[in-house]
């Protein structure tokens, strides 16, 4: 198969341009051979490559990143690992209780692997922080979510407690919010950081990592599978496609996948008068009471905002649409900090998500000796660790009852034709966010 397309992701994300330089690039150069092939090095190529290197502690992995580790959808995200139920399509974030169960078991599962990951790594409170996060709510609409939310949260059996305005207040420095709804068992990452430093750790005599090297062509050959980049190729008996919706690219799951890019802004960093005007603690992440309302992290001296999805089925947006669609950024932002309207935002950008009508992942073999890891439903720090290790499970033929129960969903249902596709998620989408009001 030959690439349909490869990855474009719009502006800088504020999250890698915070980090040092890292080393030059080190594309793949030359023909090679390998145990394994992973291609993409977000999160699901970490939860792949770190379990493949479990199972098959004598197997070669190469692992194949199109740009630079971090610049891409991994590293464009706000940074939150949730354990608990989190559906976007859903009024409250909450399904049926036996499935939410199910997926806050792997959830944590994965957000274990994760953990373990940052240990090995070294890396730093700022870039792995398991301390909960907010459910916002700033007007009666979002307070009334939180309390269904609350009480699907009560039958799961899941902690939770409720912050009132005052409450808000002292955690955030603004009276923007009515009220709030703390859960416990979130990650805070710097997502950049993250998945940086733990494919660094991962690299070893056994595991190579070839940044920059895209794959155009996928090709079976008589023991395997032969892997193209623009200056080399890799030849081994299992791949583990690793590259969420671009999954569509190489040829599976066409009118299946939906491909919406959200937004994001980051402010410049604050001066001291700035963060005394604000005041607040300097750590903390709000996601909004309606999934279609506005996120809202600090970090320190900085803010970040995100919210906006657009339906893009070609996978691209320009640099023109993205400063029209950030607009909406300045104004959810001076809705809530009004003592920093002239602070500008520094960084904007957008990043991929890919979702089924249904709600399922792709993890499944595809074709012999092929593994898809892929399509997290917008919640790829914690789907994606935990597709890429299922799928390494799996091909390793060791499948675990987590691993048993992520293979067992159902198929991605059927989108309707193209145009139809597109008109009815771009109106849904609009409709749903001028629904959210003031959450947005």
């Amino acid at each position: 198969m030959q690439v349909a397309r490869l990855p474009r992701d719009p502006g800088p994300a504020g999250w890698e341009q915070l980090l040092e330089r890292p080393p030059p690039a080190k594309p793949l150069t030359s023909n090679i051979e390998a145990d394994w092939i992973v291609i993409g090095a977000g999160f699901a190529g970490i939860g792949a490559v770190r379990r493949l290197s479990e199972l098959d502690p004598t197997g070669r992995i190469v692992w194949l990143e199109a740009a630079r580790v971090g610049s891409g959808p991994a590293g464009r995200n706000s940074g939150l690992m949730i354990d608990l139920p989190h559906d976007l399509t859903s009024e409250d974030y909450g399904g049926d209780l036996d499935h939410d169960r199910a997926q806050v078991a792997a959830n944590r599962h994965a957000i274990e692997m994760a953990r373990r990951l940052a240990e090995d790594a070294g890396l730093s409170k700022e870039a792995f922080d398991q301390c909960g996060k907010i459910n916002a709510a700033a007007g009666a609409k979002g307070h009334q979510h939180n309390l269904d939310y609350a009480n699907h949260l009560k039958a799961l059996g899941e902690a939770h407690s409720f912050l009132d305005t005052a409450d808000m207040r002292e955690v955030t420095g603004i009276d923007y919010y009515q009220s709030g709804l703390f859960t416990p068992g979130t990650v805070m990452i710097q997502p950049a950081a993250f998945v940086r430093g733990v494919a660094a750790r991962l690299v070893s005599n056994r595991v190579t990592l070839y940044e920059e090297s895209p794959v155009t062509g996928l090709h079976e050959c008589g023991d395997g599978w032969r892997a193209v980049t623009p200056k080399g190729e890799v030849r081994a008996p299992k791949v583990i496609l690793a590259v969420n919706g671009h999954l569509e690219s190489f040829g599976f799951k066409a009118r299946q996948l939906m491909h919406v890019f959200t937004y994001a802004s980051m402010t410049r960093a604050l001066s001291e008068k700035e963060q005394t005007a604000l005041g607040g603690r300097a750590h903390w992440g709000l996601t909004p009471a309606d999934p279609m309302g506005t996120t809202v992290r600090r970090v320190g001296d900085r803010l970040v905002v995100r919210n906006r999805f657009t339906y893009e089925p070609d996978m691209e947006v320009s640099d023109a649409a993205l400063a029209r669609i950030v607009k909406t950024h300045d104004r959810s932002f001076v809705a809530r900090f009004p003592m920093l309207s002239g602070v500008e935002m520094e960084y904007r950008w957008g990043g991929r998500l890919c979702l089924t009508r249904n709600g399922v992942g792709v993890t499944e073999e595809v074709a012999p000796g092929l593994w898809a890891a892929c399509v997290q439903n917008g919640l790829g720090t914690v789907r994606g660790i935990l597709s890429g290790l299922v799928a390494a499970e799996a091909a390793a033929g060791q499948v675990s009852p987590i691993a048993r129960q992520v293979l067992a969903e159902a198929a991605p249902r059927k989108l309707p034709p193209k145009p139809i596709a597109t008109l009815g998620a771009r109106a849904v989408l609009r409709w749903n966010e001028f629904r959210a009001g003031r959450e947005l």
